[in-house]
């Protein structure tokens, strides 16, 4: 037997117990999430949080050895809460923009995404050219880019904005809005589960970029937080989580040739 072996179980143990002591002596990780937006953010059969962002959440405490704990929080309500400390980080498929960085920071972007259309069967909308006219109307969901897309390009038509995508989506198949602008993979989510009623256009109105959202004053964070971003994906987690959610959707968009790519 080799005599080495006790000693360095005695030492494996102290480390261990070294972690377990520095994470109970940190605060834990506050971290607001909206979880309606699945298969990012959602709640599973049993009650708890799920979804990419949850387990990324997760991953992330355990990089900085802290305990966490996640604030469901509607999402037009996110900004407010982190800039009012009550969470520390926002990872709730945000995206990143210029508006948004006159009042919080962002990590690095880990996801890249785009806006799609869907809209019913039939439909006069073929593109991004049919969408502004007057008379048409068109749905998005509060506080998300798709919103602040349609404020910023649609001049003519009706923007109706709804709390819910389920809510915008019910309009959409009952004929009562000409379209909902939202992330193309929900749209293609939304066409699959009614694909004798609606219409889904994939081709990007626009391409956007996922990233974390931080205080601004929060400088040590953010890099702490880009630190485990490219050490997550240097070991592939990344890859595992979009195998784990998105697999068939990731297959689809590949063959399209449709930005999307954690």
């Amino acid at each position: 037997m080799n005599k080495k072996y006790p000693y360095l179980l005695i030492l494996a143990c102290f480390l261990s117990l070294l972690a377990c002591e520095k994470k109970e002596s940190l605060p834990p990780l506050r971290v607001g999430m909206d979880l309606s937006f699945p298969p990012f953010e959602m709640i599973d059969a049993e009650g708890k949080a799920d979804g990419i962002s949850v387990r990324l959440t997760e991953s992330l405490a355990s990089y900085l050895h802290r305990n966490v704990e996640i604030e469901n929080i509607p999402f037009v309500g996110l900004i407010p809460s982190l800039q009012t400390k009550k969470i520390d980080l926002i990872i709730s498929s945000m995206t990143d923009t210029p508006e948004r960085r006159q009042s919080i920071a962002f990590s690095n972007p880990y996801l890249t995404l785009g806006l799609g259309i869907l809209t019913h069967q039939p439909s006069s909308i073929h593109d991004r050219n049919d969408l502004d006219h007057p008379g048409m109307k068109i749905a998005v969901r509060q506080g998300t880019i798709g919103e602040q897309w349609a404020e910023k390009h649609l001049k003519n038509a009706t923007v109706i904005t709804f709390d819910q995508e389920a809510s915008a989506v019910l309009e959409v198949l009952e004929n009562r809005v000409d379209c909902f602008i939202y992330d193309v993979l929900s749209i293609w989510k939304f066409y699959q589960a009614h694909p004798q009623q609606t219409i889904a256009l994939l081709t990007p109105l626009e391409v956007t970029s996922t990233a974390i959202g931080i205080r601004l004053e929060d400088i040590k964070l953010r890099e702490e937080v880009n630190d485990f971003l490219k050490s997550f994906r240097e070991q592939g987690g990344f890859e595992k989580l979009g195998n784990q959610y998105l697999k068939e959707q990731k297959e689809f968009f590949a063959q399209k040739g449709i930005p999307f790519y954690l």
